[in-house]
């Protein structure tokens, strides 16, 4: 394998990312499963579920990966499907934490695609697996590092392969739609090697360069972004934090989340939605402090202090897990109060200083 040589880091558009839609992703995919598992139940022709074991499975790798690149092709072909995946590819960096910046819709328009999987019988269990493989082995194609693969790529959809599905230059322009198997793409007629003479140009015309998760997973529906464009260029920036916060309270998140989908059966019925509440919210006000909004820094004072030990007290088990993070994000509020109260000063002493000169 080729490796490509050391880049700056884009913290900022990582962070932007990592919050992109993995909140919302995760509550949606339940729905989709149990409609998956619905179709299976009421609809199914039963035909894959009586096959050996070993088949099923590997019949429901193939399957899932043939569904994604149709699903993946019409989210780009059909303008509806495309204001839902276009937030995947405003990155203008690739890199493993582009894998991760997915929209809030995505498992629910996707689904269609994969319902065929239920008809024809594949079981949920197996489904749930192939996918999360198929998933997994998205942070290979979606690597920065690795430049070619020698022979997978004649297999595989590699990092090379991939680099060009993300190029807006008009060469790789809808190309390399498969997620694991290249053969869909030569099968069907939209595969594109990478050009050494023609350097990948990432990202999309239609971007919004907006770092707030509300923006970015809705700009489209709105006659065409602009509505939202507008919203978002109206309001001016007033404060910048340094991006340490910022990337420190997404970490918490993320850690937050991964609690969440950790102790989502055992929650009873208000505690799911307060939890996911406030993890929604504290994505939110992250995105705005990242574009230097100050209500954004209201916002996550509120979450990680007050809000954040009222959540608590309806919180039993694992009662010392909950307090830690309660206990982080707290500090994290005060420590970003602290900074946000300097940087007023400091802005406050720059003012009078050229007052006097």
């Amino acid at each position: 394998m080729k490796f490509s040589s050391k880049t700056a880091i884009p913290w900022k558009e990582i962070i932007a990312n990592l919050q992109s839609g993995h909140i919302l992703l995760w509550v949606i995919r339940g729905l989709s499963l149990f409609a998956y598992d619905y179709a299976l139940q009421n609809y199914s022709f039963g035909i894959i579920n009586q096959l050996p074991v070993a088949v099923q499975w590997i019949i429901g790798f193939i399957a899932w990966d043939f569904c994604f690149y149709w699903s993946h092709r019409f989210h780009h072909s059909v303008k509806f499907l495309w204001a839902v995946h276009g937030v995947h590819h405003e990155g203008e960096h690739f890199n493993l934490s582009l894998g991760i910046r997915n929209s809030w819709y995505s498992s629910i328009t996707s689904y269609p695609f994969y319902a065929v999987m239920a008809f024809a019988g594949i079981p949920l269990d197996i489904f749930i697996t192939v996918s999360g493989i198929h998933f997994f082995i998205q942070f290979y194609n979606h690597n920065h590092f690795v430049k070619k693969s020698g022979w997978l790529e004649y297999i595989l959809i590699t990092p090379s392969h991939h680099r060009v599905h993300h190029g807006k230059n008009d060469l790789y322009v809808d190309k390399n739609f498969g997620g694991t198997f290249v053969v869909w793409d030569k099968l069907f007629r939209t595969f594109q090697a990478e050009k050494r003479d023609i350097p990948v140009i990432f990202g999309v015309n239609d971007a919004i360069n907006s770092s707030n998760p509300v923006i970015t997973n809705n700009h489209r529906f709105f006659t065409g972004g602009r509505l939202l464009k507008k919203m978002k260029q109206s309001v001016s920036s007033t404060t910048s934090l340094p991006i340490s916060i910022s990337a420190s309270a997404s970490f918490l998140l993320f850690i937050f989340l991964l609690f969440f989908i950790w102790q989502e059966t055992s929650f009873e019925g208000y505690q799911k939605p307060m939890l996911f509440l406030l993890i929604f919210l504290g994505t939110i006000a992250n995105g705005v402090i990242l574009e230097g909004r100050k209500w954004g820094v209201l916002l996550w004072c509120i979450i990680s202090l007050p809000l954040n030990f009222i959540v608590i007290l309806f919180f039993k088990q694992p009662f010392w897990l909950y307090l830690i993070i309660s206990v982080l994000l707290a500090a994290h509020g005060l420590f970003s109060i602290y900074s946000y109260s300097r940087q007023i000063k400091k802005a406050a002493g720059s003012s009078e200083l050229k007052q006097l000169i």
